[in-house]
Order: structure tokens, then sequence, then C-alpha cells
């Protein structure tokens, strides 16, 4: 242990951070350069944690159904059903959640209807073989 008195250089009581094995060390490791720094190395972590940069947790893949209300299903073309069901399986095939923007259904909510409503209040049947959405 070093005495309270023994050099201006040595501001605390460990010796073993003042002796020559200790400063080659440093010197070794002043060689290939330090890290970051504090302030990097918290710009990196606030980086991180931004909701921008995180990743969706939900796995796609799951379903290959396309459910839509009967009422659409009936006014809509073959033309328009099998786009909805060909991007679907499409989407499903490649492993994602959901499918393409491109085959949203447009008018398939009646006007003022609650999202509740549209659920619970409507007759859903599977788009490409016609039967309820349940079987």
């Amino acid at each position: 242990m070093r005495k309270l008195n023994e050099s201006p250089l040595a501001h605390c009581y460990a010796s073993v951070l003042h002796n020559p094995e200790t400063n080659k060390m440093r010197q070794r490791v002043a060689s290939y350069g330090k890290g970051t720094g504090n302030d990097k190395a918290l710009a990196n972590a606030a980086e991180l944690r931004s909701p921008l940069n995180k990743k969706s947790k939900v796995k796609g893949g799951g379903t290959k159904k396309v459910c839509l209300p009967a009422a659409k299903v009936k006014s809509m073309s073959k033309a328009e059903r099998d786009k909805v069901v060909r991007a679907k399986r499409s989407a499903a095939a490649s492993g994602k959640y959901k499918r393409s923007s491109k085959s949203n259904v447009k008018g398939a909510r009646k006007k003022g209807a609650t999202l509740r409503d549209w659920f619970e209040k409507e007759n859903w049947i599977n788009v490409a073989t016609g039967k309820p959405c349940g079987d």
C-alpha cells in the first residue's frame, strides 16, 4: 500500500494501479485503440432502443384463408375474388403476416358501422370456398 504523501501522481492508495506492469498493460491497450467512450456507447444504445428500429415479433405464414362479409363477396367479380385469394396465399407462402395492401377490398364495411358491428353482425364467408369462415 502506498503512503499518502509518496507521490503527487499516486492519487489513490492502490499500489497495484501505479506499478510498472500495469503501466505496460495500459500502453499495450492504447496501441491498438481504446473503446468508443461513454457518449458514443450511450448514443448507440439509445438508437437500438428506438421504437423505429424495432422489428415486429409477429411471425407470419399462419393462414391462407381469406374471409370477408358475404354481401361483399357476392358483389365482387371472379377476378377480384381471385386477386384477394392469390395475394393472401402468396403472403402466407413467403412467411409474411399480412397480404399486400394492393389487394385491399374497398366497401366491405357499411358506412357508420363500428368495427365491433362489422365483426359481430356480418355473415363472414371464405372467399375461396364460399363456406362460412369458421369451418
